[in-house]
């Protein structure tokens, strides 16, 4: 498999959380292949977008969230060249416009019910023109686009994603990110450490959500190794949860997945004095990690991202330590079996919260590899082999269906 080629796909800059950015995204690329401006655009979305876009802040929006924020502004800003850092160029006159469309009613949301997880319908329209654009699957991944009954662009959602899923192993990634070439992602992976470590450097020193990150850190003058990864990690969605506009690279097409699967390998990095190259083969490790232990519970769900995030990213610490592969194996079988069933309710300050959970417990499940106290075979989703464990995890998320619409429900409750 071109595992280099993979990365590049998906480790990509995101300005805020991906959802709405994905949402802008499709509304400036549907304004820009109509003649003019439109009077009204309409916003079709799975509710897994609206759950995740609901209760974010929109970056360089004046504070605000929601849905209607994010296709509005989208619209307005354009340039869709930019993809998820589309609204990073919003200006002063961009904001004082999207206040007077929002009070102009210029922007409608309608639920979609059985379509992908991630699916975003812009309709936009003026006197002469109706645009549409889709994206299923992938937060940039446009599926359809027509003007009138012009259709200008078609694809198959379902052949894309059979191509993207292309077999992956745990051995096949170990080996890889311990002898392969990885000279070709080692761009991405440098973006990634400086993007990463920058936001996560705005949310340890401004006031942000909640402020997990600082919180960690408080009246402790000499924290651990583990407590500086969690605040770290936490730092990083507190700033991009609340609308710091600073870009994220991302990982599985999520943001704090992204930062959670990098910052603590790369404290860990600097603390233990490793290479560039050892740190570099570490994260290459997780980020692919990442994307296979996701590939079964699929990029949206009702399982919560950052706790697979967090398993993979103290598992990519086992490795940069040089850990045997049998303790970096139970280093992540530990953890999916102890943490998996924390359930996502869209993106918000507490994502923060969830993070510095789950690193906190993949650490306890490295230090049981390490003292030989690791779960056994056949206990719960403990499987076989580790490959059929991150199977059933898996299997699992995609049962969390019903729980998903639940959780939705709730949310729209409030």
């Amino acid at each position: 498999m071109d595992y280099i080629s993979l990365l590049k796909g998906e480790m990509k800059p995101a300005c805020g959380c991906t959802e709405p950015i994905s949402l802008a995204y499709a509304a400036a690329k549907a304004v820009s292949i109509l003649d003019e401006f439109p009077n009204h655009i309409h916003a079709r979305c799975s509710a897994n977008i609206i759950k995740n876009v609901k209760s974010v802040v929109i970056p360089n929006s004046g504070g605000r969230k929601g849905l209607t924020t994010a296709a509005t502004l989208g619209a307005i800003v354009g340039r869709p060249e930019r993809e998820l850092e589309v609204l990073t160029i919003a200006t002063d006159e961009d904001r004082h416009k999207l206040e007077e469309l929002l009070n102009n009613d210029f922007c409608s949301v309608e639920l979609v019910e059985g379509v992908d997880n991630l699916y975003i319908e812009i309709i936009a329209h003026n006197d002469a023109q109706r645009a549409i654009v889709r994206i299923e699957g992938g937060h940039t991944d446009i599926t359809y686009m027509a003007v009138n009954d012009d259709v200008l662009h078609e694809t198959d959602p379902i052949a894309k994603e059979s191509k993207q899923l292309m077999p992956m192993t745990f051995d096949s990634i170990y080996a890889f990110a311990k002898e392969g070439d990885v000279e070709g992602i080692i761009p991405q992976i440098r973006e990634q450490i400086a993007h990463n470590m920058a936001i996560s450097e705005e949310g340890l020193t401004n006031d942000y959500g909640a402020n997990i990150g600082r919180m960690l850190l408080m009246d402790d003058e000499n924290p651990s190794l583990e407590t500086k990864c969690k605040a770290r990690a936490a730092a990083g969605s507190d700033a991009r949860m609340s609308g710091c506009p600073m870009p994220v690279v991302i990982c599985s097409g999520s943001g704090n997945q992204g930062l959670t699967v990098s910052l603590p390998i790369i404290t860990a990095a600097e603390e233990l004095n490793k290479t560039e190259e050892q740190l570099y083969r570490a994260l290459v490790f997780a980020n692919l990690l990442t994307l296979y232990v996701k590939a079964g519970i699929g990029k949206l769900s009702a399982y919560c991202g950052v706790v697979s995030a967090g398993i993979v990213s103290v598992t990519g610490i086992a490795f940069l330590k040089d850990e045997s592969k049998d303790i970096v194996e139970q280093t992540l079988t530990n953890g999916l079996v102890s943490l998996s069933g924390i359930v996502c309710d869209g993106a918000k300050p507490s994502c923060a919260g969830k993070i510095a959970i789950a690193l906190d417990g993949a650490f306890m499940g490295y230090k049981q590899a390490r003292l030989n106290k690791s779960y056994a075979k056949g206990d719960g989703l403990v499987a076989m082999n580790v490959d059929d464990t991150i199977k059933s995890i898996g299997i699992v998320a995609q049962g969390m269906k019903e729980t998903d619409v639940v959780i939705l429900n709730e949310m729209l409750k409030h």
